[in-house]
């Protein structure tokens, strides 16, 4: 089976063909063409992502990515073509609100023979909602080219199945063992999620304020860090811990470390660093150790939250992913303190390229739900919490 898959939550356009032979959950996958446009460099003077302008170059780069995957996959021809009026007048129709991209679109598929997919799936949530609809309305209109039907994918779960896809060894997911807990961190998320079985999914707990993905950023803007502000975050508490810099405010909160739930927040945390340099000018090594006080202390309180879900769902599996989990000093962090509190539960993490947003896991989730009796279940999680996540 050959699966077109398409991402485009935030700012980031990925297009992959990829092609799953066997059954779910141990079918080999094998990438034939992968293709990401980043839109970081766009944003920086935003200190964020603009909505507005993430739509406008996705509307840009989505057929350029579609040809970039395509001829990585083999799967383009030149001819010359007609395609019949009565298609085009539906692909104008389909794609009315992203200008310019229907006449694109018709331009590349009457010089390029249409391709053999079997399958397109495309981010439909979570997400910025006018990058999400680049993206929706664009697998309709491919649909409509390619005959392909399209699947909705919840994008977090795109990123659990991306942390236990086995790209080094054998192309396969991991056969993880089950109950498990999923922990997704990212610039919109915080939550853990219960997975009892393959597509079966519940929310256990969530950030009541901001994201963790988003407090890293929030701090890096009142410390005059440049976008993306997340990693550099990281790289300056790496070098204090590495310089063995003193603490700057080692008595930062770990807001809800002791509530009881599974429940998270943020905010007086970032609050907290605010007040810390409030009126002062900060040299770069305190500007450093401030960095890792607060990373210590995001950390602890993931680390925490997600071994009082292990230990009350007696879970025998932990699934890190999203974004935040390409955070060099998180994933060692989780990987020694499991190691020794939870000896028999097993942690995946996955490759950094696939931590952040990747239409990869997408052709992953999307083959799941083709192939797995609960594809309904996809489509539910995806209506119930709109562009929420799971």
């Amino acid at each position: 089976m050959k699966i077109l898959s398409i991402e485009t939550s935030c700012d980031e356009t990925a297009i992959s063909i990829v092609e799953a032979t066997g059954d779910f959950p141990s079918a080999t996958y094998e990438i034939l063409g992968n293709a990401l446009y980043s839109q970081i460099e766009i944003h920086k003077e935003y200190g964020g992502v603009f909505p507005a302008l993430a739509k406008r170059e996705h509307i840009k780069t989505v057929v350029p990515m579609l040809q970039s995957a395509l001829e990585e996959a083999g799967l383009i021809t030149s001819t010359t073509q007609k395609l019949p009026a009565e298609l085009i007048e539906k692909l104008g129709k389909i794609l009315e609100r992203e200008e310019g991209l229907a006449t694109e679109l018709v331009t590349f598929f009457e010089n390029n023979e249409i391709p053999n997919i079997d399958l397109i799936a495309v981010t439909s949530g979570p997400g910025l909602e006018p990058a999400l609809w680049v993206g929706i309305n664009f697998a309709k209109a491919l649909s409509a080219i390619t005959k392909a039907p399209v699947l909705p994918i919840n994008h977090m779960e795109g990123h659990i199945l991306a942390s236990i896809y086995d790209v080094v060894e054998d192309d396969q997911l991991v056969q993880i063992a089950f109950p498990a807990i999923a922990l997704l961190i990212s610039g919109g998320h915080t939550e853990l999620v219960l997975m009892e079985d393959w597509i079966t999914y519940k929310k256990i707990g969530q950030t009541k304020d901001d994201a963790v993905g988003e407090a890293f950023d929030k701090v890096a803007r009142m410390l005059d860090i440049p976008y993306p502000g997340g990693p550099e975050v990281s790289r300056r508490a790496k070098e204090a811990r590495e310089q063995n810099l003193p603490p700057y405010k080692a008595d930062l909160p770990r807001p809800m470390l002791h509530s009881g739930d599974l429940s998270f927040s943020f905010s007086g945390l970032k609050t907290s660093v605010r007040y810390a340099i409030e009126g002062k000018t900060l040299t770069e090594d305190e500007k450093k150790a401030l960095c890792r006080d607060f990373e210590d202390a995001v950390t602890e309180v993931l680390l925490k939250k997600s071994k009082d879900a292990l230990t009350q769902y007696d879970a025998r599996t932990l699934v890190i992913g999203g974004g935040v989990s390409a955070n060099e000093y998180i994933r060692r962090t989780f990987q020694f303190e499991l190691l020794t509190s939870h000896p028999d539960v097993e942690v995946y993490i996955p490759q950094p390229k696939l931590s952040t947003d990747n239409s990869i896991m997408i052709a992953l989730a999307g083959h799941a739900h083709k192939e797995h009796a609960s594809t309904a279940g996809a489509i539910a999680l995806i209506k119930a919490d709109g562009n929420k996540g799971l």
